[in-house]
C-alpha cells in the first residue's frame, strides 16, 4: 500500500495512493475515509472514478502557510474518447489554526457538461449508540444519533446550500467528546447528504460540488476543524466566529443603528393575514368540490378595524404582514402584481390602512415575489425567464395563480425597484416587507445568452433586493432564516423545526437550535403559536429560543384574551433576550423533551415539552 504523510504539530495527514482514501489524526483522535468510498463525479449520468483518470501524479504542497498534497488527475476517457477535463485535488494543513483544507481545482474544463462531484468522502462513523451524533443544518437543525431508530430520510431540496436544505453551509460529526465541523467555504454550487438507515448504527455526511453553467468552473474549498471534548455548542461557536471572519454575522445592534424601526420591532405581535385570494382552475390548490372557496376578499377597511381592535387589548407592538394586497390576488401574475386590489378598496383603501399603522405606531408590511413568473403577467416575455444550461425552462400550475416559470434573478431587483417606486408615489407607508422564497429555495442558475446567471450571482441578485429595502428604512423580511442573507435581513416568516414544516420532519432526527446559536442576536424569528402539537406546544418553542409570536387577528372574545396574552409572556422575554447571543443549549436528564438554552444576558430558560412547562431565570 502507497501512502504520503504530511505533518504539523499535533495534526497528520495520510493519503492512500491506491484508495485516495484520506485519515486524520489531530488531538490524538484519528479519523478515517469510510472504507467503501471512492472519489467520482459524473457525466451525463454516468459515473466516473478519480482513479478512472488515464494520468495520475501526486506531488508534496509546501507554502509559506501550509503543508500538504497535491493531485492531478487527467486523461479521462469520456463518451468513448480522450477528454480535455483535467483537475487537481489539494489537501493542506494550515500552520496557523491546524485545520484542514481540501480544494477541488479545474486545470482544463471539459468539452460536454459535466455533473456533481463527490469529494472529499463520508468518515467511518460506526457505533450504535447516543454518544455518537452526526449534526446537519436542516432548517433550524437536526442531529442524528447513531442509535436513531428512523431513516435519517432526504433532505428537504436534496441538501442543496443556501436552500431550507442548509440554512448554514456546514455540517459536523461527534463521538465522545471527539469532533470535526465541515464548513464549506464556497457554499452557492454545493450540496451535502447524508446516510442513516433504519435501525443502522452509522451515519454518513458528505458534501458534493454541483456544476456552475455546466463547468467545474472554479477552486471549491470545504474546511474541516477537529475539536476534543466538544459537543454542537461548540461547532455553533466554531462557525460564528467563521460566520463573524467572513462579515456574515451583523447583529441587530447595528442594524437597529442603522434603521431605528429594528427597535420598534422587537417585541411586536406578528399578525400575518391577507386581503384577496383567487386560486386558478390550473392551480394545484384549486377545490373543485367546494369552487366558490376559490375566491375570497377581505377589504382593507376590516384589516384596519382589526388593528384598532388591538389598539384597544393594549397591544402597543404590531407587525402586520399583509398577503394579497395587489389586484391580482394572493400569488398571482407576478412581478406585475399592482395596483392595489380594487375589489378591496385600491389604493385608497390601502392608503388609509398604512395612515392608521402609522398613527398607532404599527409597523405595516407587505408581502411581495420576484421569483415565480406568471404567464399571464401583463408584462411577461419568455426572453427574461430562466433557462438551465441544458436549454430548459422549468413551468408548472402548482401555486395559486397557475401556469408560471422562473423569472431569471437578474430581472429581479428592477421589478422590485419599478414596483415599489409606485408604492412610494401612491403614498404607501411601509416600514417592512416580506420577500418570498428567496430564502427557502435554492438559488438558480441561468443560461440565456441576455443574462446568464450563475447561482453566486443569483444570490448577489437577491441580496440587491433586500437592501433595496433597507436603504429605503423598510425592515427586509423573507421566508425563513438564511446564512447568506443575514446581513441584509431583520427576520423572517420563521425558522422551523423540520417537524413543523415537513410530513416526516419528526423522524429525521433530534431538533435542535444551531442557527440560533450562531445567529440569535442577528435575527428576530417568529415562532407560530399552536398550543396543541404532537411535539408539544409550540409557545415553549418560542421561548426556549428567545423569538417572537405570531398572534391570530382573526379571533374574538376569550379566544383573543388568549392569543394576547401568550404573546405577552414570549414578547416579555425577546425585548430581553433579542440582542444577546444564545450561548448555549442543552438537553436535561437525557431526555430530548427537557432542554435549556442559556444567553449571553445570563437569562436562562428551561422547558419540559412532555409536561408543557416552562421556567425563566434571569439575572
Amino acid at each position: 500500500m502507497s501512502e504520503i504523510k504530511v505533518s504539523h504539530q499535533s495534526t497528520a495527514l495520510v493519503l492512500n495512493t491506491e484508495t485516495l482514501g484520506i485519515e486524520i489524526t489531530a488531538h490524538g483522535e484519528t479519523w478515517r475515509s469510510e472504507k467503501t468510498y471512492q472519489p467520482h463525479f459524473y457525466v451525463n449520468d454516468k459515473k466516473i472514478y478519480f482513479h478512472q483518470a488515464g494520468k495520475l501524479e501526486h506531488f508534496s504542497w509546501n507554502t509559506g502557510v501550509g503543508c500538504g498534497i497535491r493531485s492531478v488527475f487527467s486523461g479521462f476517457h469520456l463518451s468513448g474518447k480522450e477528454d480535455t477535463l483535467s483537475f487537481q485535488t489539494v489537501i493542506w494543513i494550515e500552520y496557523a489554526t491546524e485545520d484542514i483544507f481540501f480544494e477541488l481545482n479545474p486545470l482544463t474544463e471539459s468539452e460536454q457538461c459535466i455533473g456533481n462531484f463527490y469529494w472529499p468522502g463520508q468518515m467511518e462513523f460506526r457505533k450504535k449508540t447516543s454518544d455518537w451524533y452526526t449534526v446537519i443544518t436542516n432548517r433550524q437543525g437536526l442531529l442524528i444519533p447513531n442509535d436513531w431508530k428512523y431513516d435519517a430520510g432526504k433532505i428537504v431540496f436534496d441538501g442543496q446550500m443556501c436552500s431550507a436544505g442548509a440554512f448554514m453551509p456546514w455540517f459536523g460529526q461527534v463521538r465522545c467528546g471527539a469532533a470535526y465541523i465541515g464548513i464549506v467555504c464556497d457554499p452557492w454550487d454545493a450540496g451535502y447528504q447524508v446516510e442513516h438507515p433504519e435501525q443502522s448504527d452509522y451515519c454518513h455526511v458528505s458534501v458534493r460540488w454541483l456544476p456552475s453553467l455546466g463547468k467545474l468552473s472554479y477552486k471549491r474549498t470545504i474546511k474541516y476543524r477537529f475539536l476534543k471534548n466538544a459537543d454542537y455548542n461548540d461547532l455553533c461557536k466554531v462557525y460564528r466566529a467563521y460566520a463573524k471572519e467572513n462579515a456574515l454575522l451583523v447583529t441587530l445592534k447595528e442594524k437597529a443603528a442603522k434603521n431605528p424601526v429594528v427597535d420598534k420591532f422587537i417585541g411586536s405581535a406578528i399578525v400575518h393575514t391577507g386581503i384577496k385570494t383567487h386560486v386558478s382552475p390550473d392551480s394545484f390548490y384549486y377545490d373543485k368540490e367546494h369552487p366558490e372557496k376559490n375566491d375570497e376578499v377581505i377589504p382593507f377597511a376590516v384589516r384596519e378595524a382589526q388593528m384598532r381592535k388591538l389598539k384597544e387589548h393594549g397591544l402597543e407592538k404590531v407587525y402586520l404582514h399583509l398577503d394579497g394586497w395587489g389586484n391580482p390576488g394572493y400569488d398571482n401574475q407576478h412581478p406585475d402584481y399592482l395596483p392595489a386590489c380594487e375589489e378591496a378598496g385600491g389604493w385608497e383603501g390601502m392608503r388609509s390602512l398604512s395612515k392608521s399603522m402609522k398613527e398607532m405606531n404599527y409597523i405595516f408590511a407587505i408581502h411581495d415575489q420576484y421569483r415565480d413568473y406568471y404567464f399571464d403577467a401583463k408584462t411577461y416575455d419568455p426572453e427574461f425567464s430562466m433557462i438551465s444550461p441544458e436549454g430548459k425552462k422549468p413551468d408548472f400550475c402548482r401555486w395559486a395563480g397557475g401556469w408560471q416559470t422562473y423569472i431569471c434573478a437578474s430581472q429581479s431587483p428592477l421589478y422590485l425597484r419599478r414596483n415599489f417606486t409606485e408604492l412610494f408615489r401612491q403614498g404607501i407607508q411601509l416600514e417592512g416587507t416580506y420577500l418570498d422564497v428567496f430564502t427557502c429555495n435554492e438559488p438558480d442558475e441561468c443560461a440565456h445568452p441576455w443574462h446568464t446567471m450563475t447561482r453566486k450571482e443569483c444570490l448577489e441578485y437577491r441580496k440587491k433586493c433586500f437592501d433595496f429595502l433597507n436603504a429605503n428604512e423598510i425592515i427586509a423580511s423573507s421566508e425563513e432564516t438564511i446564512d447568506w442573507a443575514v446581513p441584509s435581513l431583520v427576520t423572517a416568516h420563521y425558522s422551523p423545526y423540520s417537524f413543523m414544516v415537513e410530513e416526516k420532519g419528526s423522524m429525521l432526527g433530534v431538533p435542535v437550535p444551531l442557527f440560533n446559536l450562531v445567529y440569535h442576536d442577528c435575527m428576530v424569528v417568529p415562532w407560530m403559536m399552536d398550543a396543541d402539537q404532537p411535539e408539544g406546544d409550540y409557545m415553549l418553542y418560542a421561548l426556549l429560543n428567545g423569538g417572537a409570536a405570531y398572534l391570530n387577528c382573526e379571533a374574538e372574545g376569550k379566544e383573543l384574551e388568549k392569543e394576547i396574552e401568550r404573546y405577552r409572556t414570549v414578547a416579555q422575554l425577546q425585548e430581553k433576550v433579542a440582542y444577546s447571543e444564545m450561548v448555549r443549549h442543552e438537553f436535561l436528564d437525557g431526555n430530548y423533551k427537557k432542554q435549556r438554552t442559556v444567553f449571553a444576558d445570563g437569562t436562562e430558560v428551561t422547558v419540559d415539552l412532555e409536561a408543557g412547562t416552562y421556567q425563566i431565570h434571569q439575572n
